[in-house]
């Protein structure tokens, strides 16, 4: 009887082409995706079906030959480039005699090591528990004989029951504690609409450069890394693009071709701030020969998670790599539509932070203000903010302020102290 290995990192990969539907790409990607999650991969086979076979998905002649080389590679696992049915996945292992795992668990595999907050976590483990709800039968294939009807009922089906029951368990209490950090971020981001901050997402690939340009922005120590989901959990930072506008930040996770919809379901509340942004800046890996094709995937995965109508600036990043000066390029509305940077080097951040402040450049008023020497709270608020541009000092000790800020922000300010009747706005 065949005993399903704990751990090794040995591993062979398939890669399959069904019905010729391979893109450019795709087989480096799965390559990287494998290392990624930490296998030593000692070869790739290819494969090709025009449908998948029901029982081993791909034929028994190319199982035979995989079976082979898992022998003389000495391999623990083999990571199959499509996605597997739970049948299928038995029915491998047992002709292996090694444990199988397709795309779908690999990316969760990847996820389930870059999770660091307990938000991802819970996200991560929510996303495994709804992927092995279906697949629990693989462990108690030496007991299947045992079950049956009347009198029949033997240990494995108890302990199929026991283990389903205790998943059920364990995905509710997990919904529970998700639904309450969703109601936790929907606070944050009314109070952030409270304060007119819009939000400003970095969405994109994988490994396309959002962390590293998330971080020559904010000045924030983001982890950034050369590898697929270096990043998991979402981080917002405030942005001040100038004295009177400032914008949230707030760094996603990564994008790949065909994310498995337990990930989308798991990161619902994290995604939220994507649908809810007021700017989605979508990274492009402009040095990738492939990025035209990872643009699609991305807006493919925009419309699922239902944010394709939210605004969309386009950063073609890592232009260091390549013979292309910085800049940005404007629709016929006057609004960025692309820019071109290098967050690495810095090429092109200054200009990328203007068309921003551009964006969203609020009515702005721009005046005089007297305040009497009684209203030093509000001065420091002021100077606190940026706002003041110059400063008299009159005879009785009040300040005469050169003021440039929102408008918004200014009315809400005099409803706020009302002394409208001894701060009047002197325009220039």
């Amino acid at each position: 009887m065949f005993e399903r290995p704990g751990s090794g990192e040995r591993a062979i990969l398939v890669q399959i082409d069904l019905a010729g539907l391979a893109e450019a790409g795709e087989r480096e990607e799965f390559i990287e995706l494998a290392r990624s999650a930490g296998a030593v991969v000692t070869r790739v086979v290819d494969a090709r079906r025009r449908t998948p076979d029901p029982k081993y998905f791909i034929g028994s002649g190319k199982a035979d030959e995989i079976a082979s080389a898992v022998a003389a590679d000495n391999a623990h696992l083999v990571i199959f480039s499509r996605n597997l049915s739970a049948s299928q996945e038995r029915n491998l292992e047992a002709k292996f005699k090694a444990r199988v795992l397709d795309r779908t668990g690999l990316i969760l595999d990847i996820f389930a090591q870059r999770a660091r907050s307990h938000e991802g976590k819970l996200q991560v483990e929510l996303a495994q528990l709804n992927h092995l709800a279906t697949r629990l039968v693989r462990g108690w294939t030496h007991l299947e004989r045992q079950k049956g009807g009347i009198g029949l009922r033997g240990p494995g089906e108890t302990q199929l029951e026991t283990d389903r029951r205790l998943l059920g368990i364990r995905i509710k209490q997990i919904v529970r504690r998700l639904d309450k950090v969703r109601r936790q971020r929907q606070q944050g981001r009314q109070a952030r609409k409270k304060a007119g901050l819009p939000v400003v997402a970095l969405v994109g690939y994988t490994n396309a450069g959002k962390s590293t340009l998330f971080n020559n922005l904010s000045n924030s120590g983001v982890y950034a890394a050369d590898k697929p989901f270096a990043t998991l959990d979402p981080t917002l930072r405030r942005l001040n693009l100038d004295t009177t506008t400032t914008v949230i930040l707030a760094d996603t996770v990564g994008f790949v071709r065909e994310l498995p919809h337990e990930l989308v379901a798991a990161f619902h509340a994290t995604l939220q701030e994507t649908r809810e942004a007021g700017l989605l800046m979508h990274v492009i890996d402009a040095s990738n020969p492939e990025h035209a094709r990872m643009e699609e995937d991305v807006d493919q995965v925009l419309a699922e998670i239902e944010a394709q109508d939210v605004p969309v600036l386009r950063v073609f990043n890592k232009i260091d790599c390549l013979d292309t000066p910085p800049r940005v390029e404007y629709d016929a509305q006057g609004r960025p539509a692309r820019a071109w940077v290098s967050a690495r080097t810095g090429l092109g951040i200054k200009e990328l932070v203007t068309a921003l402040g551009q964006y969203f450049m609020p009515e702005v008023v721009h005046g005089w203000i007297h305040l009497p020497v009684s209203e030093g709270r509000l001065r420091a608020r002021l100077f606190g903010l940026g706002a003041v541009l110059n400063e008299r000092i009159d005879e009785s000790g009040g300040s005469d302020l050169e003021v440039r800020l929102s408008r918004k922000r200014y009315d809400a300010w005099m409803n706020e102290i009302d002394l409208s009747d001894l701060i009047r706005l002197r325009p220039l």
